[in-house]
């Protein structure tokens, strides 16, 4: 940007700025702003002028802790303030530039693997591009790693991630040379043994099914489309009973209800495709049928063996991960609830209640959480959904889900844009009808800080940017504050400014944040003053706006590492300067 100093007296008629030092004292009760002013040497607020304009003084929030757990008494933030949470100091609704926060995951396959494709999906709404390993080579995943890096290269406000999908162990019945229509009532059978296909019996890729199955079991075949009881058993064949047919095409996925197939959770072929990914940078693993933390262990430390900075996001899809998911949401970056197989190895009654538990658990420990399977599948085969899809969509982002999941609808479907469109608005119109809160975060009354005041500061940004109506710009090199401020879930938008291309694509998969790209500088007010015209320029901000910016977190940049800050500026660019 030219005439960086110009435009840094251009960019702010005011600003507030509060400093905590720690271990200082906190502020004790709901003051208001005269005990700002009384308590100096634990909570200094400060007035600063440019070019000799008017300086604004806008009241800032109070708060409450215990010394001893450092517990944050929710109840008692903002003090004497009484503004509206849905406007801002400018008189400007929110809402005037409201940006999408849940995020959109799309599959890529035959449909949309062209780059004319990925662009479209880009422009229409995706965040994070997924492979699903158990379809197509590394040739053609390749190919959707090039193209989404150069999107990548063009954009510094535009971001898609990459998500490679691992096969998993999966079983599955054989080829067939054509669907075979099985009836109710009728015997059919799978054998272990490699490349049978009759009318009545096909193959399965699984060397142990027969043992792992029992005579009353139902088999569960392509996610419940069909359904089966297990009569008898032989050495190398399990015999069934149609309890609800339909066709049965080549390489059908098959579950046990209530059980799961005594497999590793990372097979051979697992391991080729996450070495792939190591090759190819990619940002996420979503790792298939993990059953307990050991798993995410053994990834990390090959992750860590290969200095690769790739983060490991658990599919929550077996019945066996449902004892073991404190444990496993605790060593993973983030959770998927992969609802096909989790409804085919459980009740179906019980995946809408693990859906919320798996969201809320998530959140408890500051992780992402994407919600998978099925919410716009017959958007596959017909250009509008169904009503109770769009209430499938509705309710995770109600949820306060991260990101929500196209998979065979973008894959190989016949409307993938109006899938991702449809998906984009019904995720805008529900978090519009969203209540502005300013004192919870999510699923909590109280909130510990636990290793150092990021968190504490987090909440308390969050706190005033509600307050006040104000989007939050946050500068970070690790990711750190924009993750805690995403937690909180801010009314408004997080604008991530990160010098780290990788942190920046990172981002692109947490809610509520827009990741951009930007060198910084020596000067905090140049930098400031560059990020401001980023966005005014981008038409995401608008001048006589106001935000509010973060200095906190585990990295300083342009502070003492003992001094946090955050300010509130009104935004009166010179986009000429």
């Amino acid at each position: 940007m030219a005439a960086a100093g110009a435009t840094a007296t251009a960019t702010a008629a005011a600003a507030v700025e509060c400093n905590l030092r720690m271990g200082m004292p906190f502020l004790n009760g709901s003051d208001g702003l005269s005990s700002l002013r009384s308590k100096s040497s634990s909570f200094s607020t400060q007035t600063r002028r440019r070019s000799d304009r008017k300086v604004s003084f806008f009241p800032v929030l109070s708060m409450k802790t215990t010394e001893k757990d450092q517990t944050v008494d929710l109840g008692s933030v903002n003090g004497a303030l009484n503004l509206s949470s849905n406007t801002n100091l400018g008189g400007t609704r929110i809402t005037k530039n409201a940006q999408r926060k849940t995020k959109i995951v799309c599959t890529i396959g035959p449909s949309t693997c062209t780059r004319e494709m990925i662009w479209k999906l880009a422009e229409t709404g995706m965040n994070v591009a997924r492979l699903n390993m158990s379809h197509g080579d590394h040739a053609s995943h390749q190919k959707t790693i090039d193209l989404v890096k150069e999107y990548n290269a063009q954009f510094e406000d535009k971001v898609i991630a990459i998500m490679l999908d691992t096969k998993g162990p999966e079983v599955r019945s054989g080829d067939v040379p054509q669907p075979i229509l099985l009836k109710e009532g009728q015997e059919f059978n799978f054998t272990i043994k490699r490349g049978v296909s009759t009318e009545n019996t096909v193959s399965v890729n699984y060397d142990d099914f027969v043992d792992d199955v029992e005579v009353g079991d139902i088999l569960l075949v392509d996610g419940g489309m069909m359904s089966l009881v297990v009569k008898s058993k032989t050495k190398d064949m399990v015999k069934c009973e149609v309890i609800d047919g339909g066709e049965l095409k080549s390489r059908r996925h098959l579950n046990v209800r209530g059980k799961s197939a005594t497999l590793p959770s990372i097979t051979e072929k697992d391991w080729e495709d996450i070495k792939f990914g190591v090759d190819n940078k990619v940002d996420f693993y979503a790792v298939s049928f993990v059953k307990d933390a050991e798993v995410v262990y053994e990834l990390k430390n090959y992750l860590k063996s290969c200095n690769a900075d790739i983060h490991v996001i658990v599919k929550i899809e077996s019945a066996d991960s449902i004892p073991n998911l404190d444990s496993i949401i605790s060593a993973c970056d983030g959770a998927m609830v992969a609802r096909g197989d989790l409804g085919a190895e459980l009740p179906i009654e019980d995946v809408p209640l693990l859906q919320e538990e798996i969201i809320r658990k998530c959140h408890s420990v500051q992780k992402p959480v994407i919600v998978a399977t099925n919410m716009l599948e017959s958007m596959i085969n017909h250009p509008t959904p169904t009503r109770a899809e769009v209430s499938d969509i509705a309710i995770a982002v109600r949820e306060s889900a991260d990101a929500v999941m196209l998979s065979g609808e973008t894959a190989h479907g016949k409307y993938p844009l109006k899938a991702v469109k449809v998906m984009h608005t019904v995720a805008l119109r529900t978090e519009s009808s969203l209540p502005n809160s300013t004192t919870t975060p999510i699923h909590s009354t109280a909130f510990k800080v636990q290793s150092h005041m990021s968190t504490m500061f987090a909440f308390h940004a969050t706190t005033m940017a509600n307050t006040l109506g104000t989007p939050i710009i946050v500068f970070t090199r690790t990711g750190s504050m924009a993750v805690l401020l995403s937690h909180f879930r801010p009314s408004a938008t997080i604008f991530a400014f990160t010098s780290v291309e990788r942190v920046k694509q990172r981002l692109a998969l947490y809610q509520g944040v827009i990741p951009i790209y930007m060198n910084f500088s020596d000067d905090a007010e140049e930098t400031f003053s560059r990020a401001l015209n980023i966005l005014l320029s981008k038409n995401l901000l608008e001048e006589g706006e106001h935000v509010t910016i973060v200095q906190s977190g585990l990295q300083p940049i342009w502070r003492q590492e003992s001094t946090h800050h955050i300010q509130v500026r009104k935004v009166k660019g010179d986009l000429r300067a």
